[in-house]
């Protein structure tokens, strides 16, 4: 089902006129009302008057993370503060958090965008969507709680934790959906499957939308058998709204856009150049409907292509590629770029392991160290050294062979990492602390 035929398989000729006329709007709004931008402007040589369709976006100045800290909390803000309604922050740990306030409209266009992620899965008045994002100042709880309302569907707020209540309430209450990070989903599966006292076989669980961290095609496939539901991911951001900025149809082939919200742009992370239709590169968003908090060309670290070629769905909305990984996320060991999520991508290879891992990144004697800490799931642990190593050979000779650095693997014993409710944590580099 399609949420707003209307946008969502609106000609690329109208939307395009769309965007230019919501991007003119924006860009007047952020000179107005924001001394930032006026500021960056101005150093530029660019006026409100310069941008005349979305083809000039090239014109204006980017915005980053550092960008809104220095600003914060509110000095983004393009509205009296009388006509906010919400705020909302990042859930980062360290320095001060992005903030981000809306308007009456903002709150609208951000449930609207969920909406029309939860429609693939046919969500709607009679269903029960249980939100297990948490609820607070992250956006993934009220952003899905929101979005599910706009579908007309009862709305279910468990927030994160207390996982044996969570799966009562889910049998219990007969829920459709749940909407909640990859690894906490992850972690609910394996509750229901360790449970003597429910079965998901008794569920009424059709689909997920899991968004918040990168997660790979092989976790998605053991979430899909372990929960027997649709696995959907949801694209977000707190600095654009949170999640509904995008989300996958029925077909799974890339992640469609919300582009009539929020303009994206494939940029050279290095050059800061636009890339050539289809070539991989840094996500970078505009919004286009924001009225509290706009953001001009936000780099959201993000690495991945858009596909414009039409979807077999119906919807033209562009279509984002999986994330490959974060800019700012990259570790460089031994000279060897290493995103963390191929770890993970490489695990679901293999079926004697859980896709769980943590990376420990340390220096010894001048020279870079790299440790993974992994589980073999339950029915394949063992302590015998030599039997775990039938396992470990083919995994490290993967690793060596797909990224290009030689791991210190650790099995720790079933449930020895830990699991997150929310954003999974997967790397600590001791290098920060030693010079």
């Amino acid at each position: 089902m399609i949420h707003n035929p209307e946008i969502e398989c609106m000609s690329r000729e109208d939307m395009r006129a769309l965007q230019s006329e919501r991007l003119i709007k924006t860009v007047k709004r952020c000179y107005e009302n924001v001394p930032f931008y006026k500021r960056k402007m101005d150093e530029m040589g660019v006026k409100p008057s310069d941008i005349k369709s979305i083809d000039d976006i090239h014109k204006l100045p980017f915005t980053t993370k550092t960008d809104l800290r220095d600003e914060y909390p509110f000095g983004l803000q393009a509205v009296p503060h009388s006509e906010v309604r919400r705020i909302h922050a990042s859930s980062g740990t360290t320095g001060k958090p992005v903030v981000d306030t809306y308007t009456e409209n903002d709150l609208k266009c951000w449930a609207e965008g969920v909406a029309r992620c939860m429609a693939v899965a046919d969500i709607g008045p009679g269903d029960t969507v249980q939100v297990s994002y948490g609820y607070g100042l992250f956006t993934g709880g009220l952003g899905a709680h929101d979005g599910a309302a706009m579908r007309g569907a009862v709305q279910l707020p468990t927030s994160a934790g207390n996982t044996e209540k969570q799966i009562m309430l889910m049998q219990d209450f007969g829920s459709n959906a749940l909407a909640c990070t990859p690894s906490y989903a992850m972690h609910i599966a394996e509750a229901i499957h360790a449970s003597k006292v429910v079965s998901i076989n008794k569920m009424k669980l059709r689909a997920g939308f899991f968004g918040a961290e990168p997660w790979t095609e092989g976790m998605r496939k053991e979430i899909e058998e372990k929960l027997q539901i649709k696995a959907y991911d949801i694209y977000g951001l707190t600095e654009m709204s949170g999640p509904g900025v995008g989300g996958e149809c029925e077909c799974q082939d890339g992640t469609h856009l919300w582009e009539d919200m929020f303009f994206p742009e494939i940029i050279n992370p290095d050059t800061l150049e636009p890339c050539k239709p289809g070539e991989f590169g840094e996500l970078v968003f505009t919004s286009l409907t924001k009225e509290a908090m706009p953001i001009l060309r936000y780099r959201t670290r993000d690495l991945t292509r858009l596909i414009y070629e039409p979807c077999k769905c119906g919807r033209t909305a562009v279509r984002m590629d999986r994330i490959l990984g974060r800019s700012d996320d990259m570790l460089i060991v031994r000279g060897v770029n290493v995103f963390p999520s191929a770890v993970e991508a490489i695990l679901t290879e293999f079926p004697a392991f859980q896709p769980y891992y943590f990376i420990t990144v340390d220096r010894v004697n001048n020279e870079d160290t790299f440790d993974v800490d992994i589980e073999l799931k339950p029915e394949f642990f063992t302590q015998d050294l030599g039997e775990q190593m039938k396992y470990l050979k083919p995994l490290y000779e993967r690793m060596v062979s797909v990224m290009g650095i030689k791991p210190n693997l650790h099995v720790r014993p079933p449930y020895g990492i830990e699991r997150s409710m929310g954003k999974a944590k997967h790397v600590k580099d001791l290098r920060n602390f030693k010079g």
